[in-house]
C-alpha cells in the first residue's frame, strides 16, 4: 500500500509540493527532495481523441529499419522555425547547425536515405505487405553494414533484398515481376540475392508451388473448386516427385491448367503462361507429365463429354 507522506522529515515542514513533470516530491522549506521517481497515477494517459494525443502521449513512433535512423533520430529544427528567431546572429547560428548535421552523417545513413526510399517505391509496385517491407529494409541494412553493397548497384541489392524477404515470408514474387518493378535484369537480381544471402546465412527454404495457386487463379478468374483441385494436384505431383528439380511458378501453372480443363473453365495455355511468367513450352512439358504420371486423362475426357 502507498504510503502518504504529511510532513517533511528533515524540518518537520508541511508546506510539501508535489512535481508530476520530475515525478518529485520537495519540501518549500528546507528544499528537501522527499521523494523521487514518482509514478502518476493519476493522470489518464489512453487517448479518445486525436486532441488528447499529443497532450497524453508519452513515447514516439516503434522503432523501425524502413528509416535510416530506425527512426530514433533527431534533426536541428525546421525550416519553418526560422521564422521564430529574432536577430540575424540565431539565424546564422541555426543555419550552421544544421549544415553540420548533415556533414557528420555517415556514408551509411546517406546510403540508407537514397536506398530505403526506392526499396519503399517497389514495395508499393508490387504490393507487398508491411512485415515483408520491413524485413526486406533488415537485410539490406544489415548489407550495407557489412560492406556487400560495394561494387554493386544499390538497386540490384535492394531487389535481391525484397526478393529475400518475400521467400522468408513465403509471400510468391517471381523473379520477372521484381525485375519489371526495380527495372533491373533478372539474372542481376537473382545473382545478388544469392549472395547477400549467403554471406548473411540467412536459410530459405524452397519455394512451395501451391503459393503461387491463389494469385494466378485469381488472375485467371478462376473458382474455389479449381483452386482446391490445383492444390490437390501439386500434393500429388510431390509425392510422385515430379516437383523435384521444376520451377515452382511452373508447376503451379500447369497444375492450374489441368484443374482448369477438370473443372470445365477452359483456359488457353498463353493465358496462363502470361499470368505465370513462363513460357507456353514449360505449360506444355509440365502438363504432359502431370496428367501422364498422375493419370489424370479419363477426367479431362470425362468433363469434355459433359
Amino acid at each position: 500500500m502507498r504510503k502518504f507522506i504529511k510532513q517533511c522529515p528533515e524540518c518537520g515542514g508541511i508546506n510539501l509540493f508535489r512535481n508530476k513533470e520530475r515525478g518529485e516530491m520537495i519540501c518549500k522549506d528546507c528544499g528537501l527532495v522527499i521523494e523521487e521517481k514518482m509514478v502518476d497515477f493519476e493522470q489518464e494517459w489512453r487517448e479518445f481523441d486525436s486532441d488528447d494525443a499529443d497532450k497524453r502521449r508519452r513515447a514516439g513512433a516503434p522503432s523501425t529499419y524502413t528509416q535510416f535512423d530506425q527512426g530514433l533520430g533527431t534533426e536541428v529544427g525546421q525550416k519553418s522555425d526560422l521564422y521564430k528567431l529574432g536577430t540575424k546572429k540565431e539565424k546564422n547560428k541555426f543555419f550552421r547547425l544544421r549544415k553540420w548535421q548533415y556533414r557528420i552523417s555517415t556514408a551509411i545513413e546517406r546510403n540508407l536515405k537514397v536506398a530505403l526510399a526506392e526499396l519503399k517505391r517497389v514495395s508499393s509496385f508490387l504490393k507487398l505487405p508491411k512485415s515483408v517491407e520491413e524485413e526486406a529494409a533488415r537485410i539490406y541494412t544489415l548489407a550495407v553494414q557489412r560492406g556487400l553493397v560495394r561494387g554493386r548497384s544499390m538497386e540490384s541489392v535492394v531487389a535481391g533484398a525484397l526478393y529475400a524477404a518475400c521467400r522468408r515470408h513465403e509471400v510468391p514474387r517471381t523473379l520477372d515481376e521484381m525485375s519489371e518493378a526495380s527495372g533491373i535484369e533478372k539474372k542481376e537480381i537473382g545473382r545478388t540475392y544469392r549472395f547477400v544471402t549467403r554471406e548473411l546465412s540467412i536459410n530459405i527454404l524452397p519455394s512451395n508451388p501451391a503459393d503461387y495457386i491463389p494469385r494466378f487463379a485469381s488472375a485467371l478468374s478462376l473458382s474455389a473448386e479449381t483452386q482446391s483441385k490445383a492444390v490437390e494436384i501439386l500434393e500429388d505431383a510431390r509425392e510422385a516427385e515430379l516437383t523435384s528439380g521444376r520451377g515452382p511458378t511452373g508447376i503451379a501453372a500447369a497444375a492450374l491448367y489441368v484443374s482448369s480443363l477438370i473443372h470445365g473453365e477452359k483456359r488457353t495455355q498463353r493465358e496462363v503462361a502470361d499470368v505465370a511468367g513462363v513460357t507456353e513450352v514449360t505449360i506444355r512439358n509440365r502438363y504432359k507429365e502431370l496428367i501422364k504420371k498422375l493419370k489424370l486423362e479419363k477426367q479431362i475426357e470425362k468433363t469434355k463429354k459433359k
